[in-house]
Order: C-alpha cells, then sequence, then structure tokens
C-alpha cells in the first residue's frame, strides 16, 4: 500500500471516529514544540552546548 493510500485512509478513520480533545492537545503541543525547535535552529542556530561531539570508539 502506498503512502498516499494511508494517509487518505487514517483521515478517514479520524472524520469517523475523532480522537479525544486531549489527545489533538497533545498532538498541538508536539507540533508547536517541533516547528519553534526547527525556526530555532534555522535562523538562531544551535547551541554549542546542546551539540554533541563524536567519542573515538577504542580498539580491542
Amino acid at each position: 500500500m502506498d503512502p498516499l493510500t494511508r494517509v487518505l485512509i487514517r483521515m478517514a478513520q479520524w472524520l469517523r471516529h475523532p480522537p479525544s480533545r486531549r489527545t489533538v492537545q497533545i498532538i498541538v503541543v508536539v507540533l508547536v514544540v517541533a516547528t519553534v525547535l526547527v525556526l530555532v535552529e534555522k535562523f538562531i542556530g544551535w547551541p554549542d552546548w546542546a551539540t554533541t561531539e563524536r567519542v573515538p570508539m577504542r580498539r580491542m
């Protein structure tokens, strides 16, 4: 099944059986937080303290 068909089926299921208000609120909050993080990274830049560095693995 291709991805577009899955999305359309999921949308139809949501229309027939809408999620609770609490579930919708959680989804909206997650989307807002993700959008804010993307915008901060794009326009301001990611802070050095939040960047991880690769640690070389020791060979045995």
